[in-house]
């Protein structure tokens, strides 16, 4: 893998890369409290098989694109950054991937760019719609997502996570995360302003619209033991694709995904990949 530094009117985004310059491009969004690292095991896997593959660390992971304000976070300008980043890297259309609040990202950009976005495929985070009205309507997933609300406290929350060498950040991941990779993560996070940044995502306020349907060919992975988002908002997600659309469960897997299961994540995605090719 290589290390990228992609110039975009918003700043300049860190990323990782790998695959021939030729390949099929497929971007990766990493999500909270991570980076584009996540996507390593990912990243091997397509670009073994001859896709081009880009992680960037998106808004406030990268220090170069680090704004300082909560409202400078919001959906709309995370989606213009994922459009910055692709027309920087000269890809007319692309495969889009994301996780956590990257994968909200994604839902976000292939409602708001359909004719950018080839294919789709979300791992944990259900399609915003479906999440909306799950926190209706499901007392569960009311109580799963309320970690939302109390994480908008600042500068308590910083104080909290980053307390006794991260353990808070640490305590997400412990046993489902390469220790290394956890390592990493919080490395990133402790420096000055970077979890602030990554906090505003949640911070940021509702999103200016609504959005609607996907109309493009769409993965969607969701497992049994994802404490953020239950059964209620991942069954939910398939009224909100119209594209061809695949749901999978994984039985007894975590909220981490791309790294808890790696080989079966990169197999169903490169699955997609090739059942919606050029």
């Amino acid at each position: 893998m290589t290390q990228l530094s992609i110039s975009t009117g918003a700043g300049v985004f860190d990323a990782i890369a790998a695959g021939p310059p030729e390949g099929r491009q497929v971007l990766l969004l990493h999500g909270f409290p991570q980076t584009g690292l996540v996507w390593q095991r990912q990243i091997e896997a397509l670009a073994a098989h001859g896709y081009r593959v880009v992680a960037p660390d998106q808004r406030g992971y990268s220090p170069g694109a680090r704004p300082q304000r909560p409202e400078d976070y919001r959906i709309s300008l995370l989606v213009d950054d994922v459009v910055a980043i692709s027309e920087e890297l000269g890809w007319a259309a692309f495969d889009l991937v994301g996780h956590d609040w990257g994968g909200a990202v994604a839902w976000w950009t292939a409602h708001a760019h359909p004719g950018r976005i080839r294919t789709l495929a979300v791992a944990s985070t259900p399609h915003p719609g479906a999440l909306a009205t799950t926190l209706r309507t499901d007392e569960d997933q009311r109580t799963r997502s309320h970690y939302m609300i109390d994480w908008r406290d600042a500068p308590a929350t910083e104080e909290r996570m980053l307390a006794h060498d991260g353990k808070e950040l640490r305590d997400f991941h412990a046993g489902k995360v390469p220790q290394e990779s956890a390592d990493a993560y919080v490395s990133h996070l402790s420096r000055p302003g970077a979890l602030t940044a990554a906090l505003n995502w949640y911070r940021a306020g509702r999103p200016e619209g609504a959005i609607g349907v996907i109309d493009v060919p769409t993965l969607y992975v969701w497992s049994t033991e994802d404490s953020a988002f239950g059964p209620a908002a991942a069954q939910e997600t398939e009224q909100w694709v119209n594209g061809p659309y695949r749901f999978k469960t994984l039985q007894g897997v975590s909220h981490w995904i791309p790294e808890e299961a790696p080989e079966t994540l990169s197999r169903l995605m490169l699955e997609h990949l090739q059942a919606h090719g050029e």
